[in-house]
């Protein structure tokens, strides 16, 4: 039996639909034709130590918080409501999102955990996370970017990762009752952000982040995947709104011939690409990187769905402080999942962009432009992350800042044109 929750219901004045300013300031985005070009605000309405590690740092390696279930209930609710209120407010404001947009970026994808929306009963979680989210809404039409509400993290967590809300857990599938109450969030969210009012600016819904697919039940992810669809369409009234699904770990060419027109309508695929979590990717050479990510494009190619790379980054290496999780370390260095030592990480542990070498930074922007050129080869990317402390081989804003990341609605702007023969 699923415990019981409460629904989250915000005051009006919280309500997008009564802040948002009357006309549509942005015309509607062809998926079929045009490019999607984003980035991820990682961090913000769902924690994740590695991107703001001074939020668990200040308690000590001993404290057992290594994620945002075990900081909310070791901090208790009135004081971790105090606490992420004045992040909520401060790491993502107007000026970040005019940025991206000055940029050239036309999409945001926005992470949020089902207990923002519907917490159980008994979680030490807390709320408010919507009225922000409502708020970069707002904000989104205002300088003319799209939001993809990205659903984050599920009840018993879909994979185990911190960025799921709970870390080194895994009982999405197996306790009765979280697949129906996340599809019931899939629903409320629906019903919030996938209205016909919102067709400008909120593009999609995605179902579910990272299902990890290797130690689930596959068959019922594929039934999940349909089921939010239904969702998404039943509770919203924005006939093109997208439902977003992800390939759960899997080849991405197995999604063909799933969820397809006519049934299914406006299905696009979000794939993630990282090749830092495996010892034996981070030994290849910086050439057989950009193979790989060039592979990506060519694979992409096949497929019979829209795909947006939703997650990548120009990481070489694992090395930013507690991107393995709190208080673990490396593959890099040889001190994370019995990989050998491959090299030292330095100041990619945790510092500015500015502060790596002229050799590295042009190592890293090579990397990236194959990956921008492989992902447009389909629907297009949305990077990760907008902003960090100190993960310079993942912090966006830092990387536009430093020129180590090209203009991104400029293909032409290459120091290493055609890497993949495109």
């Amino acid at each position: 039996m699923i415990k019981k929750f409460q629904e989250v219901d915000e005051a009006p004045e919280d309500n997008a639909s009564e802040k948002l300013p009357d006309g549509n300031t942005q015309v509607g985005f062809a998926y079929a034709t045009m490019k999607v070009r984003g980035v991820n605000l990682g961090g913000w309405l769902v924690l994740e130590p590695w991107i703001t590690p001074s939020i668990f740092d200040q308690f000590g390696l001993s404290s057992g918080w290594v994620d945002e279930f075990t900081l909310s209930r070791g901090l208790g609710k009135e004081e971790t409501v105090r606490r992420l209120t004045s992040h909520w407010e401060t790491w993502i404001t107007l000026a970040d999102l005019q940025q991206i947009k000055n940029y050239g970026m036309n999409h945001v994808r926005i992470p949020i955990g089902y207990w923002a929306v519907a917490p159980l009963d008994g979680d030490p979680y807390v709320q408010g996370q919507l009225a922000y989210l409502d708020r970069a809404v707002q904000w989104a039409r205002q300088v003319g970017l799209r939001v993809l509400v990205d659903l984050h993290g599920a009840p018993g967590s879909q994979n185990g990762f911190d960025n799921s809300g709970q870390r080194d857990r895994l009982q999405w599938q197996s306790t009765p009752g979280f697949v129906e109450h996340t599809l019931k969030v899939v629903g409320m969210l629906s019903a919030r952000y996938a209205k016909a009012e919102f067709g400008d600016v909120v593009a999609g819904i995605e179902v579910l982040n990272e299902p990890l697919g290797p130690k689930l039940d596959m068959g019922k992810i594929r039934q999940f995947w349909q089921d939010g669809y239904k969702e998404v369409q039943s509770k919203g009234t924005n006939p093109s709104v997208l439902t977003v699904i992800g390939d759960a770990f899997q080849p991405t060419r197995t999604w063909n011939g799933f969820m397809n027109p006519p049934e299914f309508n406006n299905v696009l695929l979000d794939v993630h690409h990282y090749q830092v979590f495996n010892p034996g990717v981070l030994q290849m050479s910086e050439q057989q990187h950009i193979d790989q990510a060039c592979g990506v494009g060519w694979d992409n190619r096949g497929v019979d769905k829209w795909v947006v790379v939703g997650e990548w980054s120009g990481a070489f290496t694992d090395c930013a402080k507690w991107l393995n999780g709190y208080n673990t370390y490396s593959r890099y260095e040889g001190r994370f999942g019995g990989s050998p030592y491959i090299g030292n990480c330095g100041r990619k542990i945790s510092s500015k962009v500015a502060d790596l070498s002229r050799n590295e930074r042009d190592r890293i922007r090579r990397y990236i432009e194959a990956q921008l050129d492989a992902y447009e080869q389909k629907t297009g990317w949305i990077f990760w992350t907008w902003k960090t402390e100190g993960a310079p081989e993942w912090d966006m804003q830092d990387l536009l800042a430093q020129g180590v990341f090209p203009r991104p609605d400029n293909p032409a702007d290459r120091r290493w044109p055609g890497q993949c023969g495109f």
